[in-house]
């Protein structure tokens, strides 16, 4: 233990008699030092025994020694020891006065006793208690190594850490939620916290912060960032009833490194690991799924075997997907941790618009995709979601191949899984969160403004190792429509409800329509009459004059004179079903 007045009283070689302050005397040394300055207290730090002979005190002035004693308490001196037959024979009665008001310890040092045999007990004693705190330091990291190596993993350190600091630890995993405690009973101190590890993990690591103090009985939680990377992987907490001691700082340092060691792979591995990943990628969608199948082994557990489902994500202020069909999948990260918890549970997400069903087959082509950038390299919103959807696969023990492709993200999960439902709620919760009047954002026609910092998503139907270039395809359509609907997130089944019309969104159809119908529109703002309201209603009752001209309140000799006339101007024939279909769309186009 820590230098004590007690233990200094008890030193059978230093002989020091106890004048006042009898009841603090288990008050803490911080060391032992010699002043005969009137006011040493510039010079001083604070609980320290200061050791004086009155050389330049005036004793006989009990006001003077009042004042004395008040600068060094205030100070935070812990107590001071006089030597007697110095310069005085005994310890001056104001001095004693003095100290016992302010109550404060005064040591009587007997002459034989020199003052550095104080200081060099002082210091023995401070060596001794950091040796046995680095000791006891050393002795718990092995004893949470071995914890770490068992086949609890971080839950036996989290046992261990809050043995060692008499208190309790949890865990909190990327996304913020608690995945291990210990003690059991700490599990709702922990919940109190979340906001905080939050917080905590957005800043860059390495990082900490102490969240509630140990005043009003309440306990002292400090928080520290787990993981080498910008971001924490991973934030732990630790509860005790008083500050942190040198050997209870070991422990927690220690933890942090071997829980650091758990979650992050060596950089070589995961460069090999991420390489991996984009090989197999790119055999799979090239059709060589036994290829995949025997390269992947069984990293990615039974990934490979069950029924899958492909997701690909972008910014919704990115450009499209089709724009990027030739852009590549980058490297591969799977995650397959196993953790104390569930995923989060299957949302749906909203069902937007519509949009015609596009047919892939196994001879559709598919681009093979060549590996660009890393993980790191993500915008925000992505590297957010990536970590959202490998938290939610490890916390639900199953495998996830997620592949940062650019500006984009690939992802290969398991169909049902909780790696797809975490998309789902993302995305649930992002069209939750959007104003169908919202600003700022991408405005699609008959959608809602998305923020330029949400994601769209296209997820794949279930698909099995051999169909997975085809599952990449749809996703990729998906993604397209949900775009062009404004939708966080779109299913390949959904895509085949309702009519092509949403299509015709896109900027070049409305640059088309808009030239193919000019000379209409030039003609009827000539004040020479109505031809674009004309051709509408026609083609709307499918060239049936009677029923048109009614609904425009004209005769149809009249109608059948603006038809013609729309024929002259475009110098096109309204027999001929093709320009009928073109001329409708444009009409649909530009409202």
């Amino acid at each position: 233990m820590p230098p004590t007045l007690a233990s200094l009283v008890q030193h059978s070689a230093l002989r020091l008699a106890v004048l006042t302050g009898q009841d603090r005397l288990d008050t803490g040394v911080r060391w032992a030092h010699a002043s005969e300055l009137a006011d040493p207290t510039p010079y001083l730090d604070g609980g320290e025994l200061l050791l004086v002979t009155a050389l330049k005190l005036d004793v006989e002035d009990a006001d003077a020694m009042r004042a004395y004693v008040a600068r060094l308490a205030g100070k935070g001196v812990v107590g001071i020891g006089f030597a007697a037959g110095v310069n005085y024979e005994k310890v001056p009665e104001t001095l004693i006065e003095a100290c016992r008001e302010a109550d404060l310890p005064l040591l009587e040092v007997p002459r034989r006793t020199p003052f550095i045999a104080i200081s060099k007990a002082v210091s023995a004693a401070i060596a001794a208690e950091q040796y046995r705190a680095v000791t006891a330091g050393f002795d718990a990291q092995r004893e949470m190594t071995r914890a770490a190596l068992s086949h609890e993993g971080p839950a036996a350190l989290l046992t261990k850490l809050a043995s060692e600091v008499a208190g309790w630890a949890a865990l909190y995993d990327a996304s913020g939620a608690v995945v291990a405690t210990a003690p059991a009973w700490a599990g709702r101190r922990a919940a109190r916290f979340v906001g905080e590890a939050e917080r905590l993990r957005d800043r860059p690591a390495p990082a900490s912060a102490v969240v509630s103090g140990a005043d009003a009985g309440d306990d002292r939680v400090e928080l520290q960032s787990v993981g080498s990377g910008r971001r924490a992987k991973a934030v732990l907490a630790v509860g005790t009833a008083a500050p942190l001691g040198t050997a209870e700082r070991y422990a927690v340092h220690s933890a942090i490194a071997l829980l650091t060691l758990t979650m992050e792979r060596s950089r070589a591995l995961q460069e090999a690991e991420q390489r991996l990943g984009a090989a197999v990628m790119r055999m799979l969608l090239s059709g060589e799924s036994d290829h995949a199948r025997a390269v992947a082994g069984g990293l990615y557990g039974d990934l490979l075997d069950a029924p899958m489902r492909v997701l690909i994500c972008e910014p919704a202020a990115g450009p499209s997907s089709r724009a990027r069909a030739g852009a590549g999948a980058a490297a591969g990260r799977q995650s397959a941790v196993e953790a104390n918890g569930s995923g989060p549970a299957r949302t749906s997400a909203p069902a937007g618009g519509n949009m015609p069903v596009v047919t892939v087959t196994e001879s559709s082509a598919v681009s093979v995709p060549v590996p660009e950038g890393s993980a790191e390299d993500l915008p925000g919103p992505l590297e957010a979601l990536a970590d959202l959807v490998e938290t939610a696969a490890a916390r639900s023990g199953e495998a996830v191949l997620v592949i940062p492709d650019g500006s984009r993200l690939v992802v290969l999960a398991s169909d049902g899984g909780a790696a797809v439902a975490a998309c789902a709620q993302y995305a649930a919760a992002c069209a939750k969160a959007v104003e169908p009047s919202g600003a700022g954002g991408s405005h699609p026609p008959g959608g809602v403004s998305l923020p330029d910092d949400a994601l769209v998503i296209g997820v794949s139907a279930p698909s099995g190792l051999a169909g997975a270039a085809v599952a990449f395809k749809q996703a990729d359509q998906a993604l397209s429509v949900a775009r062009r609907r404004g939708t966080p997130l779109v299913e390949h089944e959904d895509v085949a409800a309702g009519s092509v019309l949403p299509l015709l969104a896109d900027d070049a159809v409305r640059a088309f329509a808009d030239g193919l119908l000019r000379s209409l529109r030039e003609h009827d703002a000539n004040g020479r009459g109505d031809l674009v309201a004309s051709l509408r209603a026609w083609l709307s009752r499918h060239g049936q004059w009677d029923a048109a001209a009614a609904d425009l309140g004209v005769h149809r000799h009249t109608l059948r004179y603006r038809m013609r006339r729309v024929e002259e101007i475009l110098g096109r024939s309204l027999d001929d079903p093709d320009v009928r279909m073109e001329l409708w769309l444009a009409l649909k186009a530009t409202g």
